[in-house]
Parts: C-alpha cells; structure tokens; sequence
C-alpha cells in the first residue's frame, strides 16, 4: 500500500524530526547493503561463476518495477532466439522446504504458488517453454539448470543485491510513476541500497515512463553508459477466476469494480482500470506476497458488484472462496519499446568474455 512519504521530495521540519528515528535505522540498513556488495565485489566472499551465462533482471526500488514480467520476456525471447534458457528465482514466501525447487520443466508444472512462492509461478505461465527453478542461493539453482535441463544461459530473476553469483548483465527496471522515490533507502525511502548502486548497471529500463525529470538527470549521471529501454503494461485481457472465456479489457469502460490485491504497488493496478474507464469504488489490499486464506474474500459481494485481481494473486485464490462474488483476472503483457534493439545489445553482451567476479 502507497505510503506517501516514500515518495515526496518535499517535507514539512514537522515531518523530518517526526521521521528522524528512521534516518538512524535507514543509515543502518544502507550500511549493510553496501559492506553487502563490496565483500564480493572485493573478493572478501566467493560468488559462484556459472560455466552458464548469468542475466540479472532487479530493481533498486521496491515493488512495482515489472521486474518480474520482464525477466519473463527476456527469457522467452532468448529461447526463441535459439538460446538454452532457464529461469531462477528465490520463491519469497514459498513453504516448500527443498532447498532447489523445480517449478516448470518448460512444459510441465510441478509445483504451486504455496510450495514455490506467486513470482515463478508468474515466471512460468508468461515464458512457456523456459524452466524455472527456486532457491535461496541462485548459484546452486543455476547449477542445477545446467545439469537438469543443459542451460547456457540463467535469467535471475530479482538478482541485482543477490551476491553468491557472478552476474554477466545486470539489468535494473524502474516505475516511471515512482522513480526513485524521496531517493533515501529502507525503512526512510524506497531503495534497497544507496544510488552508488546505479553504477553496476548495465542496461536500464522504465515502464509506464517517463522518469520524472531530475530522476532521469541522476540516473544518467550515475550510469552514463547504461543501455537504456522503454516498457509499458498493456491489459491484454479478462479472465474468470472460476474459469471460462477470456473478455478484453474495455469491457470495463462504465464498470463499478473492486480491487483486490497484495501487490507492492496496488495504485499502478488502480490506474490501469481507471485508464480502462473502470469507477474503482472499494478496495481489498494486502501486503506483498500475502497468502490468501477464505476469510480474507468474505462478503465481497456485499462490497462491489464484480472484482478485479492480478495475475500473480490469482495463483493464491481458490473461486470457491468467492461465493456469490465475480472476480475476474487483469492479464498484463509487458511490451517493450524497440525490442530487436535490446535483444541484439543482449546478445553482444552475451558474446562477450565471460565476467569472473562482480564489478
């Protein structure tokens, strides 16, 4: 849910000493991201090299990045570009206990978003033919790609501050919305570590852009040379969650709906079905990766006459905890601006000598 002084640039005195104890813990938290990152890149820890060619697909905002429907698409347009692809996440909040899990062979499902987490169950439903695989050390997820399924290359998804492998393309997205935030790191801002980050970037992208504009003269300024791409969400459809034919989008336009989700950023969601001509006039929101339980759709019927979830939530409802309630899923295609332009800069980067240590 939107927390607004994440976002301002801006602050009353009142608000900055009302702030002030989480400057400490921010300080903190920065602290430890960057001693984090410079023990491997340093060499004081051993990030594991991959004979496989690593793509890092992160953010250094939370949430609301389309980070993951882009490690999708970069995974599924290598495979079609004759590339042995697999993709590797950690599976936030999944309960399964195997410390590698195999969630799709590229052809099959093997596992459900409680064992193996929401994300690769996304993963594998938007690159159809790609494995995908989970686990706490990426490394080890990558080996076994290698060995079960003959992988060149291992697309990381969310991997920007993961440091036990070494990484050939590191690939930062942001929400052109949200930009950088109040550019202060967690729990005072939204960055998961200090700007100095943006230095390691080697191809930068924004959806729903443009940046706001002293946004993009930082981000320039911290990495000049830095591919930069364009993305953008496009409603591609409306599905039922208790299943049927799908509808498009518009069908929206003059609708009262509800708005249920536990996403990072359930306000990028509200303004698609608004963009939609969707009225959103009730909202259930949870947190991020919040695991759904039947109490938690209660009388929604009571609330709005027809719901509107998400793809990565639908995978953690069961329809018949609805009751009377619609509920139908908004289906999100990430388009990319200019797509043969990234993938053949992807490609050159691939053909170069293989990284042996983070930089």
């Amino acid at each position: 849910m939107r927390v607004p002084w994440l976002e301002e640039r801006e602050e009353s005195l009142a608000r900055q000493l009302a702030l002030a104890p989480l400057d400490v813990a921010s300080w903190c938290y920065a602290s430890g991201a960057w001693l984090h990152r410079a023990a491997a890149e340093r060499g004081l820890t051993r990030p594991r090299r991959l004979a496989a060619r690593v793509v890092s697909v992160g953010n250094l905002v939370v949430g609301g990045t389309a980070k993951t429907p882009l490690a999708a698409w970069i995974a599924a347009q290598l495979r079609r570009r004759g590339r042995k692809v697999a993709l590797a996440s950690r599976g936030y909040g999944r309960s399964g206990g195997e410390p590698i899990e195999v969630v799709s062979d590229g052809r099959f499902v093997h596992a459900s978003a409680t064992t193996a987490g929401d994300e690769p169950m996304l993963l594998a439903a938007q690159a159809p033919g790609v494995p995908v695989l989970v686990g706490r050390d990426r490394g080890l997820v990558g080996l076994r790609a290698q060995s079960a399924f003959g992988a060149e290359v291992i697309v990381l998804d969310d991997g920007f501050q993961h440091h036990r492998v070494v990484r050939d393309v590191d690939v930062l997205t942001f929400d052109g919305a949200l930009g950088l935030g109040n550019r202060r790191v967690l729990p005072r801002g939204p960055l998961r570590e200090p700007l100095g980050a943006l230095a390691r970037a080697d191809a930068i992208g924004v959806v729903d852009g443009p940046l706001p504009e002293p946004d993009e003269r930082l981000i320039a300024w911290r990495a000049p040379r830095a591919y930069r791409f364009a993305t953008r969400r496009v409603p591609s459809a409306l599905r039922p969650l208790a299943g049927g034919d799908a509808i498009p989008p518009a069908a929206l336009a003059g609708e009262r709906v509800g708005l249920l989700a536990a996403v990072a950023r359930p306000d990028s969601v509200r303004r698609t079905l608004e963009q939609l001509g969707a009225q959103v006039v009730e909202e259930r929101l949870f947190r991020d990766h919040h695991r759904f339980a039947a109490p938690d759709l209660a009388h929604l019927a009571d609330r709005a006459p027809r719901w509107i979830t998400t793809e990565k939530d639908a995978v953690k409802l069961v329809p018949a905890w609805a009751g009377r309630a619609r509920i139908d899923v908004l289906a999100i295609e990430l388009a990319v601006e200019a797509p043969d332009a990234l993938l053949d800069w992807l490609d050159a980067r691939l053909r170069q000598p293989a990284r042996t240590r983070p930089i």
